[in-house]
């Protein structure tokens, strides 16, 4: 599965109260939410933007929670959804340590105090399909608010309980009800969600960047062709993920279903929904045949088609894109496809990250690995656990600010333009054929030729362990 470097997150933030900060309020379409302001920055965590999944409502299409009355304590992460967990307490493979939930479709916002119409990013987490969760410190929003932009985090299901077919799934379906894709639809839900109601905290509905990174980038990607999620975002960020494969049938999903039931001890295909459903969340993560889930399919009803069909087809939601990978990985060459294709239509610009802190050189000697961007992107050194501690240096908190500044600035952009400027003034240019420009993020900024990028480092050299496994989704 691959460990990913950059997002394990210390357990206090999951478990612990709220910091010492002033209460701030708002009310949005489902009730009052309490949360918190402190440094000019608004935060409420562990909003539910749909129903607990469970009981009858594993494996359906997402539904708005119902409402609540009085105020609803918002200073808290609720916990991320059923993964493997290690006995011993270190965090897993996508960061995450102690409690999980199949009670688990909550977000997260973080907002600038007194913004209005201010540009909005809806994350999601890697973790190859089966890991992570919204609440790591790597994905702390404050940097991005305290830079005019509202931050959403958000939970989706994962592995088995994310993606599932079998034949008595399909069997029980309405004759319009959609299946298999459960995680994409509860990215669809949130984005929603956030259209509803991001306006109450200051928030643009109609500039809307949803970004993502490894098994997230995958699902950004995915987002680009589904018909349920046009006009729900008006942006997008891949890192690290920027996977165009072949679509998958439903009869192909139902086939690794049977497999995955027989694994769990229940009879294949002979299996009912009423036992699938009777089993525990952890007897899905905790078996090797069925805790990475089964890939998503193109089931012709919420995903109808593949995103390199629709790009290839030209109706891929064009919308502007910033797509790139690090050099401690693979991933150039996909990065380098998708703005190509892409390029077609809106602005499409590709990046290169490359950053190695000093007191990281050891340990990463081919270069940034899986993950490694995250807490330059976030700014969120002092929150990502594996952002350095005491052995952060201002020079890397340099790099962070201007990184950074580079993505406020994309979701700050006109979807008309055509380069942006960041990081003490170098410009991001969007990729034309002729130019072939790439942007690269080291300690000094700088353009290469998309061409002269390799695709991952040396091949003198081992590949990096932070490398992933390719996650699941249709696309």
């Amino acid at each position: 599965m691959g460990r990913l470097f950059a997002v394990a997150a210390a357990a206090a933030l999951l478990a612990g109260s709220a910091s010492a900060a002033d209460p701030v309020k708002v009310k949005i379409d489902a009730g009052v939410l309490a949360g918190s302001s402190e440094d000019g920055v608004n935060s409420f965590k562990g909003i539910p933007f749909a129903k607990p999944p469970v009981g009858e409502l594993r494996w359906k299409p997402p539904v708005a929670p119902a409402a609540w009355s009085g105020e609803r304590d918002a200073t808290k992460f609720q916990p991320p959804c059923p993964q493997p967990i290690n006995a011993d307490g270190r965090p897993n493979g996508g960061g995450v340590s102690g409690e999980t939930s199949e009670n688990c479709l909550y977000l997260n916002v973080w907002a600038p105090a007194n913004a209005k119409k201010a540009p909005v990013i809806v994350w999601l987490y890697g973790g190859a399909g089966y890991l992570g969760g919204a609440h790591l410190g790597s994905y702390n929003g404050t940097s991005f608010a305290k830079n005019g932009v509202v931050v959403v985090t958000t939970n989706y299901r994962l592995g088995a309980l994310g993606y599932f077919a079998h034949p008595a799934l399909t069997k029980a379906a309405a004759p319009d009800e959609p299946l298999v894709n459960y995680a994409m639809m509860d990215a669809v839900e949130a984005l929603k969600w956030v259209q509803r109601n991001i306006d109450q905290f200051g928030g643009d509905p109609e500039n809307v960047t949803v970004m993502g990174q490894s098994a997230g980038g995958f699902m950004v990607v995915g987002l680009l062709s589904i018909p349920s999620a046009k006009g729900l975002f008006h942006k997008a960020v891949v890192q690290s993920g920027a996977g165009l494969r072949p679509g998958r049938t439903l009869a192909e999903g139902e086939a690794d279903g049977v497999k995955a039931a027989t694994a769990l001890g229940l009879p294949g295909a002979e299996a009912t929904l009423e036992q699938l459903r009777a089993l525990p969340p952890e007897a899905f993560v905790s078996k090797q045949e069925t805790r990475a889930g089964i890939r998503g399919v193109v089931d012709g009803k919420f995903v109808t088609t593949t995103t390199l069909d629709a790009l290839n087809a030209g109706q891929a939601h064009d919308v502007p894109l910033l797509v790139g990978s690090n050099n401690g990985e693979g991933g150039a060459d996909g990065a380098r496809k998708l703005v190509q294709l892409a390029a077609k239509g809106a602005p499409a610009y590709q990046y290169y990250f490359t950053y190695v802190p000093a007191w990281r050189t050891a340990a990463q000697p081919n270069g940034a690995p899986h993950s490694a961007e995250l807490p330059y992107v976030f700014a969120s050194l002092d929150t990502a656990s594996t952002g350095g501690g005491s052995q952060v240096t201002e020079a890397d908190r340099a790099v962070a600010k201007n990184v950074n500044s580079c993505w406020v600035a994309f979701v700050k952009s006109s979807p008309s333009d055509k380069a942006f400027t960041c990081g003490n003034g170098f410009k991001v240019t969007a990729y034309d054929p002729a130019a072939d420009d790439v942007s690269v993020f080291a300690d000094a900024f700088s353009v290469r030729k998309g061409a002269e990028i390799p695709n991952g480092p040396p091949a003198r050299a081992a590949a990096p362990a932070a490398t992933a496994a390719a996650p699941a989704g249709a696309n």
